[in-house]
């Protein structure tokens, strides 16, 4: 369950999470199902599957040290991050690996997404939605600036990536996670629902 756990962590920027719901692990609080304003019912699961060893990634990214390659989650798979450690980057970068069809989601919206972590100077996974087979449901106001970022303006359906800085991370670091200070982070996202 350190996962479970270190989630909250990972995620929340700086918010309370509640003791009550360690297994939903970005929520502060739990809710009621992000599809209502959609009007589709988002998937009560993430694939877990991995990702097809040959996949071509859909996104590389050169940083200011080490470099990424991400493989983006299908209907049936995980994505896949791989790192040239250390990984940083001075500024936050998002792209958009697969867009999706459904409504824009707003900057203050709750989403349903599914959503793996990865720590830029150990090339390690820190949290993984899809290691859980479970989405997180959570209000984009109540988490760290690089998820946000990723996730506001994107529009339901989408998978995305994000190589964030320490500063939209934890430019204090997050040592149950094995964040340090200074460290970058890349997360692979796949946004289900937003209201």
């Amino acid at each position: 369950m350190f996962l479970a756990a270190s989630a909250s962590l990972a995620l929340m920027a700086g918010a309370c999470s509640s003791d009550a719901d360690s297994s939903s692990p970005a929520t502060s609080t739990p809710s009621a199902s992000a599809s209502a304003s959609t009007g589709a019912t988002a998937p009560s699961t993430c694939p877990t599957a991995e990702p097809d060893a040959a996949a071509t990634p859909d996104w590389t990214l050169d940083g200011d040290t080490g470099s990424i390659a991400v493989v983006g989650s299908t209907d049936t798979a995980a994505p896949a991050v791989t790192v040239e450690a250390p990984f940083s980057v001075a500024e936050t970068q998002v792209e958009t690996l697969a867009e999706g069809d459904g409504p824009v989601v707003a900057a203050d919206a709750e989403v349903s997404v599914c959503y793996m972590g990865v720590n830029g100077r150990t090339g390690e996974t820190f949290d993984s939605s899809f290691d859980r087979g479970a989405p997180v449901e959570f209000p984009l106001t109540g988490v760290v600036g690089g998820f946000q970022k990723a996730i506001a303006g994107q529009t339901v359906g989408s998978t995305v990536a994000v190589a964030a800085t320490a500063a939209d991370g934890y430019p204090s670091g997050q040592p149950q996670a094995g964040i340090e200070p200074g460290d970058s982070l890349i997360f692979a996202i796949s946004i289900l629902s937003a209201s």
